[in-house]
């Protein structure tokens, strides 16, 4: 099934379960009034929106409506907990070399992670809103997973059931400022704004033999500027399964339902296959031609982010978003 929260109700907005076309929605009324409820209590609520997506794609749920993306928040307005790793390590591996770092030996055995802005979510057609261009804006295109309650010291295998919902993010990165942020050693804190999900989370069977291995096998396609930039294989050259990024999040401490863990920018080997964020394509300019030539985004610019089956329909809906000055 697919799901999503229109912005209405409240800062969580109104749970819909969305018809697989992605061209109708019916509100979760009675069952669950928010994604977060439903989540808290997943293994009683599922099977009911289950039904009621049965119900929406055989044309029989009463109060369907014609889905309008304009009028969707984030499928989780906002979240408890939002842990993003780094699973692809061409991206690490790229973006370090560039700098004259080496990669160490742990990361190919110990996932890289943070923690990360969950307070709110743009939704997935509004702007990214930034104080200044010479912060450095970018995108980053990832897949995410949220989860139900997750109890601590997980192994991967059981880490693996907890996994409920499967969607994609806008990581967005202000690659200005990180230098800085990082070489205190506290990690990331102004260089990482809110980030936007897909307009639909959808549950792992709905994706078929494209879920297999707690992986999603196909490809991250971005444009900006209406520009194709990349379609990096998101089932390629990822270190670690999501299972093994939940197992890793949950080492010390339990995960409380509705933690989404983000993969990290997808990235593959095959620089052919483009990028998913704009670091990533200039790091492989730079390590080609001795310097950058693609600039980061600035005011007006726009981009979309989406991923579609074999016959070419979007799966979880499109990110479309402007990048634009916040208005003092």
């Amino acid at each position: 099934m697919k799901l999503g929260s229109l912005k209405e109700g409240g800062r969580d907005g109104t749970l819909i379960v969305v018809s697989r076309d992605l061209s109708k929605a019916v509100k979760a009324t009675g069952v669950a009034a928010t994604m977060q409820a439903a989540l808290d209590d997943w293994s009683n609520v599922a099977p009911r929106l289950n039904a009621l997506s049965e119900d929406l794609n055989a044309g029989k749920a009463q109060g369907a409506f014609e889905l309008d993306m304009a009028a969707l928040a984030s499928p989780l307005p906002r979240a408890y907990e939002f842990v993003d790793g780094s699973a692809y390590l061409p991206h690490v591996e790229r973006v370090r070399r560039a700098r004259g770092a080496e990669v160490p030996e742990s990361f190919y055995t110990d996932p890289l992670m943070y923690q990360a802005t969950s307070a709110g979510f743009l939704g997935p057609r509004d702007p990214v809103v930034v104080p200044s261009e010479d912060y450095g804006i970018d995108l980053e295109a990832e897949v995410v997973v949220v989860t139900d309650d997750v109890p601590m010291a997980v192994t991967a295998a059981q880490a693996s059931e907890h996994i409920q919902l499967v969607g994609l993010i806008n990581d967005v990165s202000l690659r200005g400022l990180i230098p800085a942020e990082l070489a205190k050693g506290f990690g990331f804190l102004q260089s990482k704004p809110r980030s936007a999900l897909s307009p639909v989370l959808v549950t792992p069977d709905e994706l078929a033999d494209a879920w297999q291995g707690d992986k999603l096998h196909l490809p991250m396609r971005t444009w900006l500027n209406g520009q194709w930039f990349g379609e990096a294989e998101c089932g390629v050259d990822m270190q670690f399964s999501f299972a093994q990024l939940v197992a890793h999040a949950a080492k010390t401490r339990p995960l409380t339902a509705g933690t989404i863990v983000g993969s990290g920018t997808i990235a593959n080997e095959d620089t052919g296959k483009g990028a998913s964020c704009l670091a990533e394509q200039r790091t492989v300019e730079t390590l080609r031609d001795g310097k950058p030539s693609t600039p980061f985004l600035t005011f007006g610019d726009t981009l979309r982010i989406d991923v579609t089956d074999a016959a070419g329909a979007s799966i979880f809906g499109s990110i479309e978003q402007v990048i634009a000055p916040l208005k003092r």
